[in-house]
């Protein structure tokens, strides 16, 4: 693999902050920036057909549960961890154990 350059305007203020910020964690400027590139260009990636196929294969089996055992409504889900949360909040605010 071959480098090439990569040349772009920021300003002078913010480039002297990043430089020091760098500095002081002992790397430069160049190291944080290709580390971040790379970072950016692993997320921005499209997932994998396997991926994909196995987040589907999810998905169809629970709307296929959902749909066997008539599920609940989301107001309900909702209703009932809201209860549940509170009763968590309510002993973590009276010093009981959980």
């Amino acid at each position: 693999m071959t480098d090439s350059t990569f040349t772009f305007r920021v300003d002078e203020a913010l480039k002297t902050a990043f430089a020091a910020a760098a500095k002081a964690n002992d790397r430069n400027a160049a190291q944080i920036l290709r580390d971040v590139m790379r970072d950016y260009v692993a997320e921005a990636a499209p997932p994998s057909p396997a991926y994909v196929a196995w987040l589907q294969q999810k998905v169809d089996a629970s709307w296929t549960d959902y749909q066997a055992n008539g599920g609940i409504p989301a107001e309900e889900a909702e209703a009932e961890f809201a209860r549940r949360r509170a009763a968590l909040l309510d002993r973590a605010t009276s010093g009981k154990a959980a």
